[in-house]
């Protein structure tokens, strides 16, 4: 009798288990099935997507065969811009930036890391159904149909009928290539704390909060904690820090998705804390 209550006890915890991480699940698919992010055609937030096309969510961003294994993001499924195709924020040539920003490997600046995924569509450059492993048997396209995308049926006051984001005074989503008036990326953290890589020399700024790190395999990953959720672990509600190559060596640099998390809604425009009261600067900046 002993032996049949464990087990049935067992039982019940293991489904309970299932059960919660079924419905974790289930919320993060809610979650971002009623963003702006939902480009398919059961988007019910409002903004851009397709009429026809496909009802798939995932798709526009990410494919689980066939990706691009040169993006720096997994599974990748859109074409990448030329890292060298935009202005940066060094242009201003500020006598207040002591940081350097991010090089080419030709000597050269450019933009990269995830944030080259983000441009993919932000930049406006390319339609938003460039995909390269299209849904459906036979879909698959090296080019993801060039820069007007896969001809899907669009609608949304920012997306011209190609797919395209459009310079709407109503949104700022469409970036541009010149990001000099945007929040520098490619631009390396100057908050001090451990180097990256020899022979890295880390930035320290004052002006910055110091990040914390850990150790994935053999990299060093670097993040600033906000204190949302457990200090000493990376999590998504931190500002996230990503390994890019500057002149003095591999440190620590700041891109889109150090401040924003393109798969939650919890906040606005997709930031990873709430910027009330300057939240979300005031994470990195001492002021």
């Amino acid at each position: 009798m002993k032996t049949k209550t464990t087990s049935m006890w067992h039982v019940l915890a293991v489904s309970a288990l299932l059960l919660g991480a079924f419905g974790l699940s289930q919320q993060a698919v809610a979650g971002i099935a009623d963003t702006k992010h939902n480009l398919g055609t059961t988007n019910t937030e409002g903004g851009n997507h397709v009429t026809a096309g496909t009802g798939e969510i995932c798709v526009f961003c990410h494919t689980p065969h066939a990706a691009d294994t040169s993006a720096p993001v997994p599974l990748w499924n859109k074409q990448l811009n030329s890292a060298g195709g935009y202005t940066s924020y060094s242009t201003l040539n500020s006598s207040t930036i002591d940081a350097q920003f991010a090089t080419d490997g030709a000597g050269g600046e450019s933009v990269g890391s995830i944030s080259l995924a983000c441009l993919s569509c932000h930049d406006g450059t390319q339609a938003m159904d460039n995909i390269i492993n299209a849904p459906g048997s036979g879909g698959y396209s090296a080019t993801g149909g060039g820069a007007n995308g896969l001809a899907y049926t669009w609608a949304g006051t920012q997306v011209d009928v190609n797919g395209k984001m459009t310079n709407a005074a109503t949104t700022l989503a469409m970036l541009g290539t010149d990001l000099s008036n945007d929040h520098p990326i490619g631009m390396q953290y100057c908050g001090g704390g451990p180097t990256q890589a020899s022979p890295a020399t880390a930035c320290n700024d004052g002006d910055f909060v110091a990040p914390e790190s850990g150790t994935l395999g053999a990299d060093v990953k670097l993040w600033v904690d906000t204190s949302v959720g457990v200090d000493g672990t990376r999590e998504k509600t931190d500002m996230i820090l990503y390994n890019r190559t500057f002149a003095a060596g591999v440190g620590p640099s700041v891109e889109c998705a150090s401040c924003h998390d393109p798969h939650t809604s919890a906040q606005a425009t997709f930031l990873r804390v709430s910027n009330t009261g300057s939240g979300v600067c005031l994470s990195c900046h001492v002021k």
